[in-house]
This record gives C-alpha cells, structure tokens and sequence, in this order.
C-alpha cells in the first residue's frame, strides 16, 4: 500500500511539471544577463526562427544584418552583426538577449521580446489610451527558443 501511494504521488509531480507551461516573462531568472534554462521546454526549430528573424514581432534584420539572411532585403545596421554569435555567446547569452537585452545591455535600444510590465508608457494599440491590465510579450516562449536555435546556427565560417 505504502509503494502504490509513493509510486502515485511520483506520478502526480510528474504530470504537474509536465503541464506546467512556460514561466511567465517576470518569472524569468536571469544571471548576468543570461538565462540557463529553456523557456519552454522543448528545443527550438532553428527554421522557424530564421521566420521570425525577418517578419512578425520579431524582425531581427531591421536593426541587425545577417549573412545567413542575405536572400532578404533591408538589413538594419543599429545593432551588432549577428553573424559569428554562437561563437560570441553562449545559448543561455542568447536566450538572455533575445528575452530581455536591457538587463545585459542596460543602454541597449534593442525591444524586450519576453517582457509583460515594467513599461514606462505603454499604450493600448493606436488608440492613445494606457492598456488593461499587463501586456503581452512580442514573442512566445517558443519563439524565443526558435530564435536563439538560429542564432546558434551562426558560426564564424
């Protein structure tokens, strides 16, 4: 009886974590600037973050140029030249930066994509009115881990 009530109580921890989800962006742990652990649990598909790289929330190349991207038009030049990064940072750097630059990189212009509140004047869409409540963040937990896979694509040839 004692080993069937151990052995289901085991189960029970298992599946809690299984389905915990992500952390929430403001439970993010951050150590020097770079965050260890998956956002999300699951690798990241290296394809769908060189997706997100050029469109969407993400649009990397408006402010960064990456030879890996060179099929693309319109490469930023504000931030740095991604190319060579997996070899500049370390994933957890990446996963860091990608989420939240500003606490590397306090001067940093580049947007907080894993981010929900502590915004300075935040806006409800274009209607000039302030939000309900908090925002959500530019990227999933998912993409981030998408995109910091294609970022660890990204080798000094």
């Amino acid at each position: 009886m004692k080993r069937t009530w151990m052995l289901a109580a085991a189960g029970v921890v298992v599946a809690g974590s299984a389905f915990a989800g992500p952390p929430e962006p403001s439970e993010v742990v951050f150590e020097d600037g770079a965050v260890s652990n998956s956002l999300s649990g699951v690798p990241g598909d290296p394809e769908n973050g060189r997706q997100i790289m050029n469109k969407g929330a993400g649009n990397c190349i408006a402010c960064h140029e990456v030879t890996a991207l060179s099929d693309l038009p319109f490469h930023g030049e504000i931030g740095p030249m991604l190319d060579g990064a997996a070899d500049r940072w370390t994933e957890a750097e990446l996963r860091g930066i990608v989420a939240n630059a500003k606490i590397m990189f306090p001067e940093s212009m580049m947007p907080s994509f894993y981010k929900n509140d502590g915004y300075i004047r935040p806006g409800d869409a274009y209607s000039g009115k302030a939000p309900d409540g908090l925002l959500g963040p530019l990227l999933t937990a998912q993409e981030i881990e998408d995109v910091v896979a294609f970022l660890m694509t990204l080798k000094e040839e």
